[in-house]
């Protein structure tokens, strides 16, 4: 019954599009618009492209390798294919080239060996991050981890704490970052937008999927930064319906993993008092990187004991007293009481919280070690450089972003070159911001606006009763604080006996410093679990 209502449905709203004029246009004259359906059902398949026949398309480029490493002592010997995938519109048409790196564990065919599916943020970046940082079978190698130089040489070693021993891994490219490019009848609009871009990458999976005969695998999507935005919304992409994305591709996801997690809705404040929450929950990320670099009376608590103190201040007698400092309603004296608190556990100076009971990172960054001249990094604030002679480049000046972006290229570039045997003729696009930030669209396809990105997460958890996701976040992140990551997974209440939450001592990248083995391993579990 429910299918024939369905499908009565479709019929209805697709009934206008067939109600033409049954006699023929004079030559020449010009031709109406095609009528468009209404209804629930009645979503764009596609966007409108250039009549005409579409340019022949070369072969999409394969690059292919063989090697050996060593993951907790036992050897894995595995193929590299690297390459281009086209994706199409629903007419059929070519709009997209998306660059990719597969590696698949060597012996025989089993289709039931999980598949998890990478790729970093931006949005604009290309997955080298968690490529050569700590999922890939090869790691970049600086000679510091913290506070590495960002001057050759550089290096590559075999990965220890690669997964490819529980997994193969599919590293994805969005199409505007790496060698990922748009062709044929393809635009800019088709690709670089929240919904656009879970669609194009779903359509990649699937594609993937065929051509590897892995349908049956289990299978995880692992996301960074903006990455943890497109892993929320990919489950959604991949299962499909007449609502979203306009066809069912039926893929459903065993497991999802999070980093540098960042959930909230664009621009919303949400529930009454989320603004002046969302603002207290920035306090542990700064009272952490205090604890860190000594600027405030450890009294003997460990990190984590620190953190959650400062966490249940933040939550309770801070939130609460921002909420009532906006409506001019806190006293004096509290106002002094609350600053004061606010110094002890961040190392500023009470007057500098007095002004306003808020801080933002950047300017924490700048404070925190002003009577030493050096600023700590917003990426990862244990990193540090002079305050003198910045040029206040958010990210190329950034201490943290700024010495360990040439060792992560650098590394890639010889990986790709001397282990896949990649040769292209276009430059890697490590993250890409001109043309394609500014163009991005973040209005979403029915999904009421201010809906947290977490919400999507929930509803696919609700589809699917056994998938389950790791949500990780690193201490002295000033990006996207693991506080308010936390926060927005609460809220949109997922469920907790499938929710792993892990909080690592190292910055947005949280595989830096001494990390990536726990964090290997949080993820070999999950695997684990969610394969059963």
């Amino acid at each position: 019954m429910k299918t024939a209502l369905i499908l009565a449905a479709v019929a209805m709203a697709a009934q206008p599009a067939f109600a033409q004029p049954a006699f023929a246009q004079a030559p020449g004259a010009p031709q109406p618009p095609p009528a468009q359906a209404a209804g629930p059902f009645a979503i764009p398949m596609s966007r409108p492209t250039p009549p005409g026949p579409s340019e022949p398309l070369p072969a999409p480029k394969r690059f292919t390798a063989k090697r050996t490493i060593a993951v907790k002592g036992q050897k894995v010997a595995y193929t590299s294919i690297a390459g281009e995938t086209y994706l199409y519109n629903r007419a059929g048409d070519p709009i997209g080239s998306l660059f990719s790196f597969t590696y698949l564990r060597d012996g025989p065919p089993d289709p039931t060996r999980p598949v998890m599916f990478v790729f970093n943020g931006g949005p604009g970046s290309s997955s080298l991050w968690l490529h050569m940082g700590v999922v890939g079978p090869r790691r970049v190698v600086l000679d510091r981890e913290v506070n590495p130089s960002n001057t050759p040489p550089f290096g590559v070693a075999d990965n220890p704490y690669s997964v490819l021993d529980v997994a193969d891994l599919v590293f994805i490219d969005p199409v505007g970052t790496g060698w990922s490019r748009v062709v044929g009848k393809g635009t800019t609009a088709d690709f670089w937008g929240v919904d656009e871009d879970a669609d194009t990458v779903a359509q990649f999976i699937e594609l993937w999927l065929t051509e590897h005969g892995r349908w049956g695998s289990p299978k995880f999507v692992m996301g960074e930064s903006y990455g943890s935005i497109r892993a929320a919304v990919l489950p959604r992409a991949l299962m499909g319906g007449p609502l979203y994305v306009g066809l069912m591709r039926g893929i459903t996801l065993n497991g999802v993993v999070l980093l540098g997690t960042t959930l909230g809705a664009r621009g919303a404040s949400g529930e009454a008092g989320g603004t002046e929450m969302r603002q207290a929950l920035q306090l542990p990320a700064l009272a952490d990187t205090a604890w860190y670099h000594q600027r405030i009376d450890r009294q003997g608590r460990s990190l984590e004991a620190f953190h959650q103190e400062v966490l249940a201040f933040a939550q309770g007698d801070y939130a609460e007293a921002l909420k009532r400092d906006r409506a001019g309603q806190l006293p004096p004296a509290e106002r002094d009481a609350v600053a004061t608190r606010l110094a002890g556990y961040t190392g500023l100076p009470t007057e500098i919280w007095a002004k306003s009971l808020r801080l933002s990172d950047a300017e924490f960054s700048r404070r925190l070690l002003a009577d030493q001249g050096l600023q700590v990094g917003v990426y990862d604030s244990r990193y540090t450089l002079p305050l003198a002679g910045s040029g206040n480049d958010p990210v190329g000046d950034d201490p943290a972003m700024g010495r360990y972006v040439p060792g992560f290229v650098a590394a890639f570039h010889q990986m790709a070159a001397d282990d896949l045997k990649i040769r292209m003729e276009r430059p890697y696009g490590a993250i890409v911001w001109k043309d394609l930030l500014p163009a991005w669209n973040w209005n979403r396809t029915g999904v009421p606006p201010g809906q947290s990105f977490a919400t999507d997460l929930t509803v696919a958890m609700r589809r699917n009763q056994t998938m389950r996701v790791l949500v990780a976040s690193g201490y002295y992140d000033l990006a996207t604080h693991t506080a308010p990551a936390e926060y927005e997974v609460q809220q949109a209440g997922l469920p907790a006996d499938r929710i792993m939450l892990r909080r690592y001592a190292s910055g947005h990248m949280l595989y830096l410093g001494d990390t990536a083995e726990a964090f290997a391993e949080d993820v070999r579990t999950l695997i684990r679990a969610a394969s059963r």
